[in-house]
């Protein structure tokens, strides 16, 4: 690729990053907006016991404003709401949006349509911190939240793995990101695997299954601040680097012709997806397919500027995970299915719908 070939598909795409907002996308990402915030307050009234959204309104704004004042629901709603379904679904909302976006940063710096959250090993890095605190107690003087906190620090372990094999002459390329993460990620499960082996527990092995399947049944409301507030910033730096994940898109040509080193933009944004997914990770388990399902969707309801594709991730992706969570606790009342199960369940045929449609150069 010539030099003048470079700055004329840069200057193309800085004309087309630089245009104003298209209209048409602000009502579609407002009404993706408006159909999350519903979903959650008919999703918080599903379950065993049913209870009405007015209801569910009026036991949060009693909550949270203090309007009403004077509880007329009985005291056994306030509790599954406020103390159980409130807090499950908002982490499951913050948890599927933090999955949809990070597939698409993912797809962008790696330049790979089915490039997902876990392919840098991250998920199975925190898997294995987690079974070894469930199975061994290995870091139980951190607390309560050493199963959390073992997750997490296993999730970063990965990433330092993963940067240390993909760096090659002091560069960080793409393709030396995915062969290292894959290799990551299979080393990591197989450790995963021997400790539930040697698992002398047998509730504890099962423990460790469930938690790899992903469950949004231990949220609490002592967490949520954790999730919102490590996936928030997350996602906000995510958005905030929207016209270089454009450029990335593009090649690293592209994105050195217009100002942008695309070493350090993906060294960074690899630092904050493993954020994003160690924390979710570490809150509800494995959860798979939303991260690689979510962003295709994404692209053909807005497109693929990632002005408009970071929060439509991020709303669909929420949808996503909210409606999964409702059909794990009720499809097999009063067992609970495990979230990763219905994502791939449904996720799967999706994907392969979506791939189907793929451009054939892709």
């Amino acid at each position: 690729m010539s030099a003048s070939t470079i700055v004329d598909d840069a200057s193309a795409r800085q004309r087309i990053v630089d245009a104003p907002v298209v209209w048409s996308r602000r009502p579609l990402l407002g009404a993706l907006t408006v159909v999350s915030l519903a979903s959650i307050v008919v999703a918080i009234g599903m379950g065993p016991v049913a209870i009405d959204p007015q209801t569910v309104t009026r036991i949060i704004g009693h909550h949270t404003v203090g309007y009403p004042d004077v509880q007329t629901w009985p005291a056994t709603a306030d509790a599954i709401i406020w103390q159980v379904r409130l807090p499950r679904v908002l982490l499951g909302a913050i948890v599927g949006a933090a999955l949809g976006v990070v597939g698409v940063a993912l797809q962008a710096i790696v330049r790979n349509p089915l490039a997902e959250p876990y392919i840098l090993g991250v998920s199975s890095g925190a898997s294995t911190g987690a079974a070894a605190a469930i199975l061994f107690g290995v870091g139980a003087g951190l607390g309560p939240e050493s199963v959390s906190l073992m997750a997490f620090f296993g999730a970063l372990g990965a990433l330092a793995l993963v940067l240390a094999l993909a760096r090659s002459s002091g560069r960080i390329t793409p393709s030396r990101m995915l062969v290292a993460g894959v290799a990551v990620s299979y080393l990591l499960s197989a450790t995963t695997s021997l400790l539930i082996l040697f698992a002398d527990s047998t509730e504890g092995a099962r423990a460790v299954m469930f938690w790899l399947l992903g469950s949004l049944v231990n949220a609490e409301w002592s967490t949520l601040p954790i999730a919102y507030g490590g996936i928030g910033l997350g996602i906000g730096i995510v958005y905030w680097w929207r016209r270089r994940l454009d450029l990335l898109s593009l090649g690293d040509e592209t994105a050195l012709a217009s100002g942008v080193d695309p070493n350090r933009t993906r060294l960074v944004l690899v630092v904050v997806i493993a954020l994003c997914v160690g924390v979710a990770v570490s809150l509800s388990g494995g959860i798979g397919f939303v991260g690689l399902a979510v962003p295709h969707i994404a692209r053909r309801v807005v497109g693929p500027i990632h002005r408009h594709l970071v929060p439509a991730a991020a709303a669909i992706g929420a949808l996503t995970l909210v409606w999964a969570d409702v059909a794990a606790r009720m499809v097999l009342q009063p067992r609970e299915l495990p979230i990763g199960v219905v994502t791939g369940v449904l996720g799967a045929p999706v994907l392969v719908a979506l791939v189907r449609k793929l451009p054939h150069s892709t």
